[in-house]
C-alpha cells in the first residue's frame, strides 16, 4: 500500500486549448457547453475528421532570444505560459527558492515533431534540411522542456515525461517525489502537444479517429477527435499557501496488457485509482467529481464506465470533457487537472458533452448536463497506450480526509 502523502499546494495553474486561452475562457466554454471542435483544417493532406485546434498559434512570435526554438509546439507553450499571470507566479517562486530549487517536469507525446515533418517535406536538392530548419533544438523529444526551462530561467531538475496520454498527469507524481525527497522546493508541471500529421494520420491508421465530433460514453460513439493544448501548474509545500487547492494524492500503474487496448477489466486503471485514494487518505465515498479519461473509443469508455460503477457510490458525479477539447494526448492530463481544479473552485460539474444517447453501461454517476454543487474532492483520470495509467486527487484548501 502506498504511504499517506503530505498534500501539496497548487499555487498557480493555467490551460489553453480549443476552448480558449486561459482559465476564464475555459470556464466560459464549460458553463455554456460550448465545444471547441471544428472540421479538420490543419493536416497537409485531406482527412475527414474534427480537431480541437487552438486559435492564434500561427501568429505567436517567440522572444528574439528564443528564435532557435521556434515551432508550433513551442509557440503554443509560450501562449500558454502567458495566461493567468503564470509567468509572474513562477518568477516569484524562482526568487523565493532559487532557480536551482525549482523543478520543471513536462509531459508531451510528440514534442515538436511537426517541425521535423516540415523539414522532411522541404528537403533540398541534396536531400538535406533547408537552412532555416537546421536547428537541432527543435528536432528532439526534449525540445519542449528545454525551451520552457530557458524561457522560465529555471536551473533545477528538468524532465520530459512521454507516456502517451498519461504524460502530463504523471508529472504531478514525479514532482511530489522530488519535493518530498528534498531535491527541490517547488515544481512547475504541465504538458503541451500540438496537432500534426504524425498524430492525425497515425491515429487514423489505427481506425480510432471519428469523422464527426467525438461522443464520449455515447451508445453510438465511433472514435476520438484529436486536439492540442498547453497547460501548467506550480506545486509548492502546503505552508507556502494554506488557502490554495491541494494535490492530495496520485496513483500510477501499468497494466501491460496490449500496445493500444486497455485491460478488459480495467485492472491497471483500478490500481492507479486505488493508489490515488490511498495516498490521499480518501474513501471513494468522499469523491465528489471525477473527470474521466473518456476518449469516445469503444473499449476505453466501456472499461472506465464499469470501473466507476463498481468503485463509487451513485452520488459521485462523473463526466468526460473530451467533447470540448478533443483528446489532447500528452497535454490531456494537465488540461483535465485544471478542469478538476475549476470544478472545486466554482462548484461546477461539467456535463458530458456529446453523450446524447448514453451507453447503457453508464450508471447514475454520469452528469450528462452541467450540474452545480459543492465539490471538495475531484479526481482526474488519464489512461494511455501501453497501459500507462494515472489518477490525480485534488481537494479544496482546508479539506481534511
Amino acid at each position: 500500500m502506498p504511504i499517506l502523502m503530505t498534500p501539496l499546494a497548487v499555487t498557480a495553474y493555467t490551460a489553453t486549448s480549443a476552448m480558449g486561452s486561459g482559465l476564464a475562457a475555459q470556464l466560459d466554454a464549460l458553463e455554456h457547453a460550448r465545444s471547441g471542435l471544428r472540421p479538420n483544417d490543419i493536416s497537409s493532406a485531406p482527412l475527414a475528421c474534427w480537431v480541437g485546434r487552438v486559435d492564434g498559434v500561427e501568429g505567436i512570435a517567440l522572444p528574439a532570444a528564443f528564435g532557435a526554438w521556434d515551432c508550433r509546439n513551442n509557440r503554443l507553450a509560450w501562449l500558454g505560459l502567458n495566461q493567468d499571470g503564470f509567468l509572474e507566479r513562477v518568477h516569484a517562486a524562482r526568487t523565493r527558492y532559487g532557480a536551482d530549487r525549482v523543478a520543471l517536469l513536462l509531459g508531451t507525446s510528440t514534442a515538436s515533431i511537426g517541425a521535423t515533418e516540415e523539414a522532411y517535406r522541404r528537403l533540398d536538392a541534396d536531400g538535406g534540411f533547408a537552412d532555416d530548419m537546421l536547428r537541432p533544438a527543435i528536432h528532439a523529444p526534449h525540445s519542449l522542456a528545454a525551451f520552457v526551462a530557458a524561457a522560465l530561467e529555471l536551473e533545477g531538475p528538468c524532465l520530459t515525461v512521454s507516456t502517451a496520454c498519461s504524460s502530463s498527469a504523471k508529472v504531478f507524481a514525479s514532482a511530489e517525489r522530488m519535493i518530498r525527497l528534498g531535491l527541490v522546493d517547488a515544481a512547475v508541471v504541465g504538458g503541451v502537444d500540438t496537432l500534426c500529421d504524425s498524430v492525425l494520420f497515425g491515429f487514423n491508421a489505427l481506425e480510432l479517429v471519428s469523422p464527426e465530433p467525438c461522443r464520449p460514453f455515447d451508445a453510438a460513439r465511433n472514435g476520438i477527435s484529436i486536439g492540442e493544448a498547453a497547460g501548467f501548474a506550480l506545486l509548492e509545500r502546503i505552508e507556502a499557501a494554506a488557502d490554495a487547492p491541494r494535490l492530495l494524492g496520485y496513483g500510477e500503474a501499468s497494466d501491460a496488457h496490449h500496445m493500444s487496448t486497455p485491460h478488459p477489466d480495467g485492472l491497471g486503471a483500478e490500481l492507479a485509482l486505488n493508489d490515488a485514494l490511498a495516498r490521499g487518505g480518501l474513501d471513494a465515498a468522499r469523491v465528489d467529481y471525477i473527470n474521466l479519461h473518456g476518449t469516445a473509443s469503444q473499449k476505453n469508455d466501456e472499461v472506465e464506465a464499469a470501473l466507476v460503477g463498481r468503485v463509487f457510490p451513485a452520488r459521485t458525479r462523473a463526466s468526460s470533457t473530451k467533447g470540448f477539447t478533443g483528446h489532447t494526448l500528452g497535454a490531456a492530463g494537465i488540461v483535465e487537472a485544471t478542469i478538476a481544479l475549476q470544478a472545486i473552485e466554482h462548484g461546477l460539474v461539467p456535463g458530458n458533452l456529446g453523450g446524447d444517447t448514453p451507453d447503457p453501461i453508464c450508471g447514475a454517476h454520469f452528469a450528462w448536463c452541467n450540474e452545480r454543487q459543492r465539490v471538495d474532492v475531484a479526481l482526474s483520470n488519464s489512461f494511455g497506450f501501453g497501459g500507462n495509467n494515472a489518477c490525480l486527487a485534488f481537494a479544496r484548501a482546508g479539506f481534511a480526509a
